[in-house]
């Protein structure tokens, strides 16, 4: 009899343990994102010479900045990053969305910033690089 209620008892902790993998996936925060999906790691080409555009994109969630807000981030591949955040500041995403695969949509742009001294020297020098940087502000996320 007691090895029933121990199976019954360890049967109900494993069940509770698989749950808690499954809990996020196909959940939606803020709007449900649309067909048309890119992967993160084509983001950079798919928008070329475009400073903004309106987009879906697929790719694993580095970390969770804030949860309030929803701000993350997603891998673009290369070591490149996307900084992303919520256009409405009202959702909340959970820190365990960390290293999930999330599918986000909304507007992807391209920031260019200097690394150099530019803006002191009053015109770009031969050493001053550009460094393009993604970020995306999102309307929508699933996690598959």
């Amino acid at each position: 009899m007691k090895t029933i209620y121990l199976l019954l008892v360890l049967s109900l902790f494993s069940f509770s343990l698989f749950a808690q993998d499954k809990a996020l996936h196909g959940k939606v925060f803020g709007n449900k994102p649309g067909a048309v999906i890119v992967n993160a790691d084509k983001l950079e080409s798919y928008i070329a010479a475009r400073s903004r555009m309106q987009t879906t994109i697929r790719g694993k969630v580095l970390n969770v900045v804030k949860e309030k807000g929803g701000w993350f981030t997603i891998d673009a591949g290369n070591g490149k990053t996307i900084a992303a955040h919520f256009a409405k500041y009202d959702v909340t995403i959970p820190a365990d969305l960390k290293g999930k695969t999330v599918v986000v949509e909304g507007i992807a742009q391209r920031q260019a910033a200097l690394t150099d001294q530019q803006h002191l020297a009053g015109k770009k020098q031969a050493s001053d690089k550009t460094t393009d940087k993604l970020s995306m502000e999102v309307t929508g996320l699933m996690v598959e």
